[in-house]
């Protein structure tokens, strides 16, 4: 009886500890930004779904193209139909894995790059993106800045406003994990 007892408090905490490996979040922030001489052009997300698997270090962004916001609603307009073709494009996504060996269950600041998949416009690209991990009390917070060229994802920009959209776009995520319930 007592050999089973033990096998069973050892299946429980095993599936508690795989419970604890996965963090997510639905919130976050993602900002991108374009600026050049004759306009300044920002969108924000605020609904970024992201998954990070602690003990394989993998990690998995996406957002849905048509949940950036902007300064008016003529610059989010041409962004999804012009731009972006969000009804063809719907959703942006990135999947990868931190490269260097940190221990994410300990608390810390930890620079890092993450090599993957940067999916936006139906382009995928390999890409390797610097970023830090913050591990504090139980939750991972993810930030990131990086550029993206639209040429590189087969984004056209009309040549009539070439001069207000930047051939390199600046973006900025950042989100905070926290442990996965089953």
């Amino acid at each position: 009886m007592k050999k089973y007892l033990v096998l069973f408090v050892f299946a429980a905490a095993s599936s508690l500890m795989s419970v604890a490996q996965v963090f997510s979040t639905q919130a976050g922030n993602v900002v991108f930004f374009s600026t050049t001489p004759m306009e300044d052009i920002r969108g924000e997300c605020k609904t970024v779904l992201a998954v990070m698997n602690v003990s394989t270090k993998e990690l998995a962004f996406m957002i849905t193209n048509t949940s950036f916001q902007f300064q008016n609603k003529l610059m989010e307009e041409h962004f999804n139909e012009k731009y972006m073709e969000s009804d063809k494009f719907p959703k942006s996504s990135f999947k990868g894995k931190v490269n260097e060996n940190i221990d994410l269950t300990k608390d810390g600041e930890y620079k890092v790059t993450v090599t993957g998949k940067l999916n936006i416009h139906g382009v995928e690209q390999d890409r390797t993106i610097e970023g830090v991990i913050i591990v504090k009390d139980g939750t991972i917070h993810l930030v990131s800045n990086f550029k993206v060229k639209n040429v590189d994802h087969k984004i056209e920009i009309p040549t009539i406003v070439t001069a207000k959209i930047a051939e390199e776009i600046d973006v900025k995520v950042s989100v905070v994990l926290l442990p996965k319930a089953k």
